[in-house]
């Protein structure tokens, strides 16, 4: 994990608050995930960088060990669809991009094991969503 300050608006941090006060901090992705929310820099959303990645946004991931490269569109849980390439905020990896910038590289725990990440591209929008209620 990283100690690079991360980015959040004000309307992300809160319903990913609310969104986590109802599930365990048991749970090593929620635990992950509130240290994330506790350190972030909170922002009026017109303050937030444009390649901070918030709910809604599109992103595009290096693994740094394989090469490989993935696009995702951050949701939260409900509208979260892996083969629609819409991945959950509450996944390792969703959990992880949270704040983070285009050219930033994360290391983050996984089940499959620690994994190193450099953000290639982020576009800030809610339009891959059926809906942006809930989310700005």
């Amino acid at each position: 994990m990283s100690t690079k300050n991360i980015y959040l608006s004000k309307d992300d941090h809160t319903v990913l608050n609310h969104l986590l006060r109802g599930l365990s901090a048991k749970i090593d992705t929620v635990f992950r995930l509130r240290a994330e929310l506790s350190r972030a820099i909170v922002l009026d959303a017109d303050e937030v960088p444009d390649e901070a990645i918030g709910l809604g946004s599109d992103v595009e991931i290096e693994d740094l060990d394989s090469g490989e490269r993935e696009a995702y569109t951050l949701t939260l849980p409900a509208q979260s669809d892996f083969e629609q390439g819409r991945l959950s905020i509450l996944t390792p990896i969703g959990a992880g991009l949270l704040g983070y910038e285009e050219g930033d590289e994360i290391e983050w725990p996984t089940p499959g094991g620690l994994r190193r990440i450099r953000v290639l591209r982020v576009r800030r929008t809610c339009g891959a969503l059926p809906t942006c209620e809930g989310l700005r």
